[in-house]
């Protein structure tokens, strides 16, 4: 499949062959830079941020400048017509007709797909809220293949705010499919990993998700300064048996991975909401604790800027990674954009990982009864709301579970009904508990979903007896 002139939202929208060809390309142009400047002659790429951003920005408008094309852009959303109550689908609109391929930040989750539905040309997600950041992902699993040569088997520690931050998310997904052995949680207090992300991986990339505390987490624990780990997550590839079995010492060795580590996103927290008081148990990454045991080639990661979480004095440590992935984030920028605009194209082979499921599940397009419980989802935003209808996965019926299609956060309705009326007759208008066998009997494309009962009623529906299931 051609790359070209397709958009990169999710990590998702690149498969493992294109995410593995895309690092060739990077290589090739990291190697030649003065080469590529013919690439992209002629083409304007429109710079999207109205979030802070320093690497990221300045990287993509590098990798263009490079490839010959030229940029304009917007970094203050107070001074576009979004501040006057413009929708983004006429902003991107309005931006597609004057540029070849947008790259956007944006505050609320889920804005880059709809830039993506609506603009006409390439878009690229430089970071929505706390949803994704893909190319920041890209430049870390770069950098993991350069050091390492590989993803599959290694064990990685994931540290810090990893609620909010949206690098850890689009990280966790990529490791998941390209066949980390085990990924651990290593959170702040307070900004734990969320359901949703951590549901996603065990539905979509089948591996097991094991809760701690236990011997495996302790030993981990131990050996990253003594904090709790939230979770492990193993890939389907890696034995997990004894893992799961109570009183089984594991050896924690993430000697030849990698441990990387976040800032407290202060800038969703706040000053009062999860996670803002937990400076002090907080996981930092300083000389004492790589001097540990089992570290000794262990990676030290951070997509940066770093707070107090990553201390200078590790600065010179050829383990510390973190200037090498900003760095690494222009050849790799270039060789995506050079994709995403047909200068270049990759051939990949028909033959998918094995790691990679081709899941096909129904997408609900949800009515007024139903809408995301994020409040910042694009979706819930009262501009956007004009034109946008709530859409969700049904990615599960035990029990039901709807995955918003713009922010992946999940919902559990409780009352189903179907639109396929018993003979046709109102009086068998009903609801029933999402619990009950009718969730299995009624067809995707007759469903009907309610958040409450009162909702269900408003809309004429009554209930039946299979409203309430014993459990």
């Amino acid at each position: 499949m051609s790359q070209a002139n397709r958009s990169l939202v999710t990590i998702d929208d690149l498969s493992n062959r294109e995410i593995e060809a895309l690092f060739c390309l990077a290589d090739e142009m990291s190697g030649s830079m003065s080469d590529q400047s013919g690439l992209c002659q002629g083409k304007i790429m429109a710079s999207l941020f109205f979030e802070p951003s320093t690497r990221t920005r300045l990287s993509f408008e590098a990798a263009m400048l490079r490839l010959g094309g030229q940029v304009i852009s917007a970094a203050d959303m107070g001074a576009t017509s979004l501040a006057k109550g413009e929708s983004i689908a006429d902003m991107a609109r309005v931006v597609g007709s004057y540029a070849d391929i947008i790259v956007i930040r944006h505050p609320w989750e889920g804005a880059a797909r709809v830039v993506a539905d609506y603009a006409g040309v390439p878009v690229i997600n430089a970071g929505d809220g706390s949803h994704e950041h893909p190319t920041q992902t890209l430049c870390d699993l770069y950098t993991i293949t350069k050091e390492r040569q590989t993803i599959r088997g290694l064990k990685i520690a994931l540290c810090g705010d990893l609620k909010y931050g949206r690098t850890i998310h689009s990280l966790t997904y990529a490791l998941a499919r390209l066949g980390a052995a085990r990924i651990y949680f290593f959170s702040g207090p307070g900004v734990e990993m969320p359901a949703h992300v951590l549901g996603k991986l065990t539905q979509d990339y089948g591996g097991k998700l094991i809760k701690g505390p236990g011997d495996d987490t302790q030993s981990l624990a131990e050996t990253l300064g003594g904090q709790s780990v939230d979770a492990i997550y193993v890939t389907p590839t890696d034995s997990h048996q004894l893992a799961l079995m109570p009183g089984v010492q594991i050896k924690v060795d993430i000697r030849d991975g990698a441990i990387y580590v976040t800032r407290l996103q202060k800038e969703r927290v706040g000053d009062t909401g999860p996670g803002a008081a937990s400076k002090k148990d907080y996981p930092v990454i300083d000389a004492r604790l790589l001097r540990r045991k089992g570290l000794e080639r262990t990676l030290v990661m951070h997509p940066l800027p770093r707070i107090d979480e990553l201390a200078y004095e590790i600065d010179a440590d050829p383990r510390s990674m973190y200037f090498e992935q900003a760095a690494r984030g222009v050849p790799v920028r270039m060789a995506l954009i050079a994709l995403l605009l047909g200068a270049k194209e990759l051939i990949i082979p028909q033959e998918e990982d094995s790691l990679v499921q081709k899941l096909d599940y129904h997408v609900y397009e949800g009515d007024p009864g139903v809408k995301c419980a994020n409040r910042l989802c694009v979706s819930n935003q009262e501009t956007e709301a004009r034109y946008i209808k709530p859409k969700f996965k049904i990615v599960s019926l035990d029990p039901l579970t709807l995955r918003c299609i713009y922010c992946e956060h999940e919902l559990h309705p409780q009352y189903i009904a179907s639109s396929d009326w018993h003979e046709g007759k109102l009086e068998n208008k009903k609801y029933h508990s999402a619990e009950s066998h009718w969730i299995r009997k009624i067809k995707p494309e007759n469903l009907i979903i309610f958040d409450s009962e009162n909702e269900a009623q408003a809309r004429g529906f009554k209930p039946s007896k299979y409203v309430t299931v014993d459990r």
